[in-house]
């Protein structure tokens, strides 16, 4: 397979083959300014045997890609998706089904903004190039550099979703992904839908119109009033001034029932490892003052965590962490 698909014969082979998978991993490219619209450059693509890049900008018709990433059948494995997903709706409709790393990475301890290089040093002990972020992906010809560095984003994304998997699995936290309630599920639509029509009416980026920190806490909370609404953290008082009342309307449009169902809670940690931790990031910040290092350097609170859990398998107990920290934090165990 070529890594780059630039042919319409290509990209219906290509397409054809994913489409009897039940999962690839999925990344683009693109160029965004201030403005409403971004440039789709590339579509990478990978399966378990091959990756390649789809280039959008050699192929008048992407009918077969709008295929493959609208079938239900097929999961698309991504990493921070949401904006992948916006440069991609004018071309193939909303890509679906999504399994979002970024979002899974989070839920086992990572921050919450976590980036795909760093998930994957952590969960795969893979390094990845930083040499092209910077790139003008519209420019052609791509040089071999270029393609490369395009298809890290997505030869690693299957395997970190496994692993994603397996680790919220021992957590007992892979049911923190399931959906929301259908009445949630409505006012989220209704929200994004509102919030498309205003940007697409200002020329604006849908962050500007309605924040998605903000919209998400409307869905959880689910605000009748006026009050109610204006009490949601992060919502910005000239939003609640102009546009208040039909963002009420988008609640009441939803139909969710008042009370609506709780949100599915999660576990409080336990006072034992949580003092645990605590114990080994002490030890861990006075190494770090020996050493003159800034302490998340040598051990990150995951790191921690894990130790305290009963890994053994860690960076801390690796290389030349273990003679510095790692045994030192064994025996405070």
């Amino acid at each position: 397979m070529q890594p780059i698909v630039a042919t319409a014969p290509a990209l219906a082979a290509f397409t054809a083959r994913l489409a009897t998978l039940a999962r690839i991993g999925l990344d683009t490219e693109f160029l965004r300014e201030r403005t409403y619209r971004a440039q789709l450059c590339l579509v990478q693509v990978a399966t378990a045997a091959e990756a390649a890049c789809i280039d959008p900008i050699s192929l008048p018709d992407l009918a077969p890609l709008a295929q493959l990433l609208t079938a239900s059948g097929v999961l698309k494995v991504m990493h921070a998706s949401r904006q992948d997903l916006e440069v991609l709706l004018p071309v193939a409709g909303l890509t679906r089904p999504v399994f979002d790393t970024q979002i899974a990475a989070s839920l086992t301890g990572l921050p919450a903004q976590v980036g795909y290089a760093e998930a994957v040093r952590r969960f795969l002990g893979q390094e990845l190039a930083k040499s092209h972020t910077r790139t003008d992906w519209s420019r052609r010809p791509l040089s071999p550099e270029q393609i490369e560095y395009a298809l890290d984003d997505v030869r690693y994304l299957l395997p970190l979703a496994t692993r994603l998997q397996e680790e919220l699995a021992r957590l007992g936290r892979l049911g923190w992904l399931r959906p929301l309630d259908p009445g949630r599920e409505r006012l989220a639509r209704a929200l994004a839908a509102w919030r498309e029509r205003r940007a697409l009416e200002h020329n604006r980026p849908r962050g500007w119109i309605l924040d998605d920190a903000v919209l998400r806490e409307i869905v959880m909370q689910v605000p009748r009033t006026l009050t109610a609404l204006a009490a949601i953290p992060q919502m910005p008082p000239g939003l609640m001034k102009r546009r208040g009342a039909e963002l009420l309307e988008c609640v009441d449009s939803a139909q969710v029932p008042q009370p609506p169902p709780p949100v599915p809670g999660r576990p409080r940690p336990d006072p034992l490892k949580t003092a645990l931790v605590r114990k080994l990031s002490d030890i861990s910040q006075a190494a770090a003052r020996e050493l003159n290092l800034v302490p998340e350097v040598l051990a990150t609170r995951r790191d921690l965590e894990q130790l305290a859990e009963g890994r053994r398998d860690g960076v801390l107990l690796r290389g030349w962490r273990r003679a510095v920290i790692g045994e030192r934090l064994l025996a405070a165990l």
